[in-house]
């Protein structure tokens, strides 16, 4: 099975307002970065997003890393609340529904094509990638908002 890293960040101008969404996937020492934006959205959609997006243009099975800032991405799967939420028909332990429930579920069955781990990464540190994402994403806002 082939191995991906992936990294992704999320953005949004205004919460909710323009979102943006960058990732890079690494394999054998390639790059490819992609990005977009959202008219009305939230920062962690995007953070969502960022995901969904690099896995989707894996074209099979994959070992993925995935590095994000996003604790919200990251602890769902880490600490498996995403799969709790499944079960518990997208409630909460509050018995509160699920927000982004939508994203939710197109994340968790992208997991269920590929072997995913999930880790988290400092934003706005010294991440050459995560910074990177970072950089994409608030790009795609900016250019966005310039059409």
């Amino acid at each position: 099975m082939k191995k991906v890293i992936l990294y992704t960040d999320g953005a949004c101008s205004g919460n909710p307002g323009v979102g943006g969404w960058g990732a890079v996937l690494i394999y054998k020492g390639h790059e490819k970065e992609i990005f977009g934006a959202q008219e009305q959205t939230t920062n962690n959609r995007m953070e969502l997003t960022a995901v969904i997006e690099g896995l989707k243009c894996l074209k099979e099975p994959c070992e993925v890393e995935v590095y994000s800032d996003s604790a919200y991405t990251v602890n769902a799967f880490v600490n498996g609340w995403v799969y709790a939420w499944q079960q518990n028909d997208w409630k909460k332990a509050d018995n509160k529904q699920v927000i982004n429930i939508d994203l939710w579920q197109e994340l968790l069955s992208l997991t269920k094509i590929h072997k995913v781990e999930f880790f988290k990464v400092k934003g706005h540190a010294d991440n050459e990638y995560n910074n990177l994402c970072d950089k994409l994403a608030t790009s795609a806002i900016k250019n966005y908002n310039a059409n």
